[in-house]
């Protein structure tokens, strides 16, 4: 599943989250960049990437 490129425009938690909410977080900081944080340790910085690489790492590790 493809992500949106404006679906993001707080931090997201992954639903695949914890129990208690340990994962990472995802944002749209514009229309070409996808930003994801450690929601543990935010502080520690964030990768960036193009919506489309990120959609086809998460439709690639979702495959059995």
């Amino acid at each position: 599943m493809p992500v949106q490129r404006d679906a993001f425009a707080e931090w997201t938690k992954s639903s695949y989250s914890a129990v208690n909410g340990d994962c990472v977080e995802v944002k749209t900081q514009n229309r070409q960049t996808l930003s994801v944080r450690d929601s543990k340790n935010p502080e520690l910085g964030i990768l960036d990437f193009a919506p489309e690489t990120w959609s086809a790492f998460v439709l690639d590790i979702g495959r059995p």
